[in-house]
């Protein structure tokens, strides 16, 4: 098995809510969230908190999480987590949102047996909904997949126009191998990846494939302080079933 390291690149000022990271969900900060349910993963060697802020360092230093300072310039959590593996030997990369206070380690260990075939150079995670309602949202991404479970295209729109079933949304959640992030990071930002908002398009519109897995583990990511009452209630509900 190939050593894996995961990367949670984490920074102060979110857009939308600043600060998220340090927010507490029923007691505890929700990066200390993340990085417990991360430390579940039986396949990663090594777990580093990437962050530009002095606040977000400090909390990490105190549930015990090695931390790496970055810069403050970068765009992305991709560019971040490219920051600290352009200084790791480990050849797979896990990068984790640090408001994604529900994943599982299964879902990462998942992540890295998948990049044990170095012919695949990027992977990430998706799940089955049923309530079709949802593909209407633009904030859940939506995939398609070939029969293969090569992503076909992401987007915010309805994808499929019109789904039968179910439709399969996004998680994101991305292994590399290493030296294929250390490219992707180097890779101009491509049209539809500008259209949709989606970073992962640039990828794809460059030719590379993304390996989908499927989860059926549930996952709420934090963009907004209405998402942290959510959270706190799919949270309560979980303990008292």
């Amino acid at each position: 098995m190939k050593p894996a390291t995961g990367i949670i690149p984490v920074r102060y000022n979110s857009q939308r809510f600043p600060g998220k990271s340090l927010v507490h969900i029923l007691g505890k900060p929700m990066i200390e969230r993340v990085y417990e349910n991360v430390s579940t993963a039986k396949l990663l060697d090594r777990i580093i908190v990437a962050t530009d802020d002095e606040r977000i360092a400090q909390t990490s230093k105190k549930i015990g999480a090695e931390v790496h300072m970055t810069s403050p310039l970068h765009n992305s959590g991709t560019e971040r987590t490219a920051e600290v593996a352009l200084k790791l030997s480990s050849p797979i990369i896990i990068n984790i949102q640090g408001d994604e206070p529900l994943i599982k380690g299964e879902m990462i260990d998942d992540l890295v047996s998948a990049l044990q075939e170095e012919s695949i150079p990027m992977v990430s995670l998706m799940t089955k909904v049923f309530n079709k309602e949802l593909i209407h949202d633009p904030n859940i991404v939506k995939v398609v997949v070939d029969k293969d479970g090569f992503a076909l295209y992401f987007s915010r729109s309805p994808l499929p126009f019109q789904a039968a079933d179910y439709f399969l949304q996004h998680i994101g959640i991305y292994g590399y191998q290493r030296n294929f992030l250390l490219k992707f990071t180097e890779l101009k930002s491509s049209r539809l990846e500008k259209a949709e908002k989606l970073e992962q398009l640039r990828a794809l519109e460059n030719g590379y494939k993304i390996k989908m897995i499927e989860t059926q583990s549930p996952t709420l990511s934090v963009d907004t302080p209405q998402d942290i009452i959510r959270l706190e209630e799919f949270l309560k509900k979980e303990t008292n079933d």
